[in-house]
């Protein structure tokens, strides 16, 4: 048993930490959420009143200073992730930071660096990997199919996707003085897509296929729709072909097949708001039979934020996204960008830069 719970200080107040890593801390039965750190004062106090944290700040330099945080929580815009990850590192903190990790490579190695440095745990906000069917199907693969053959993972986004969303999350509240990046993160609609979406998807593809070492893209533009239907070279010899499309005019459509020499995995997987576990068709020829889970628990940033703890508290590996997991899905988004202009093949070992 674990001695105690684990202080947990959440960085940013803003949507990602409303709707998942507050509620997740809260829920956590291995976790206490004991700080809240915004610089907007009128939002921090209605978060604090919400959610009861044992402290609250307004200035990240003290609540790095607190002793009693164990780690924190990095949920603020995408550019601030890398060097406010490494101050808490600095601090003596474990981490816990969004997806994307970074925007460039050469910060994704920075931060995986220091987190080596400072022998603290990191781990990146992908949190599909705790979806029990993924993690079913991921075990599945490892253990009953054998040799890989080929790997499809589709992430199409719904062009209906908000007023699903808005029907499940809580509403987001918003304040005065919340800091922001310089410029309009979104102004660039392809760098944004592939930064918020194709993380995931590189994420999800490398889990349950292995790393992948070259990516070719073609990318679509019509409709006002982004489309890009990559090939991928695995590790392993594993042939992929993966789909990143945003928005489809259908429901949320994302799932994988995976072949093998001795059995085939089918998954559907659900928008992840509707914290619903994916449903999954695992074939193995050893038996002649499907398996399939029922995954009755999918609330998965509250099993991230749990198995986070367990891994400081044990030192135990787990299923997370580590700092060198991130260094991998910056190093496939950069060669999407690049493998679209040059149509070739890009070996991720030898891109460096940024989106």
């Amino acid at each position: 048993m674990e001695p105690e719970e684990l202080n947990v200080g959440v960085l940013g107040a803003g949507q990602i930490a409303q709707a998942a890593h507050f509620v997740a801390c809260r829920k956590a039965a291995n976790v206490r959420l004991y700080a809240i750190c915004d610089a907007a004062e009128d939002l921090l106090d209605r978060m604090v009143a919400v959610h009861q944290p044992v402290t609250a700040f307004t200035s990240y330099e003290q609540m790095l200073g607190d002793p009693k945080v164990d780690a924190v929580v990095v949920a603020v815009a995408d550019q601030f992730h890398v060097p406010l990850a490494i101050k808490a590192l600095e601090a003596g903190k474990h981490v816990l930071v969004e997806k994307p990790v970074a925007t460039t490579v050469e910060d994704a190695e920075a931060l995986a660096a220091a987190a080596e440095l400072h022998q603290r745990v990191v781990l990146v906000g992908h949190e599909k990997r705790y979806d029990p069917g993924i993690a079913f199907a991921r075990d599945f693969i490892r253990g009953e199919i054998g040799e890989l053959i080929a790997l499809k993972h589709w992430y199409c986004d719904s062009t209906y996707r908000y007023p699903m969303t808005d029907a499940v999350q809580p509403l987001v509240e918003s304040g005065q003085g919340v800091l922001r990046p310089p410029g309009d993160p979104k102004a660039d609609r392809r760098r944004y897509l592939v930064l918020g979406h194709g993380s995931h998807l590189l994420d999800t593809a490398r889990y349950l296929g292995g790393p992948i070492t070259a990516i070719r893209a073609r990318l679509s533009t019509r409709g006002e729709t982004y489309c890009w239907f990559l090939e991928t070279e695995f590790e392993n010899g594993c042939l992929g072909q993966l789909d990143l499309t945003i928005a489809v005019r259908m429901d949320w459509w994302e799932g994988f097949q995976v072949y093998g020499e001795n059995g085939s995995v089918l998954g559907k997987v659900f928008n992840p708001w509707y914290l619903r576990s994916a449903e999954v068709q695992c074939f193995s020829v050893k038996d002649r039979q499907f398996h399939q889970p029922l995954g009755e628990d999918a609330d998965v940033f509250r099993l991230q934020i749990e198995e986070f703890a367990h891994m400081i508290r044990t030192g135990e590996p787990g299923r997370g996204s580590t700092a060198t997991d991130g260094v991998a899905s910056v190093r496939g988004m950069v060669a999407i960008a690049h493998a679209v202009e040059s149509g070739d093949w890009v070996r991720l070992a030898e891109v460096d830069g940024g989106l």
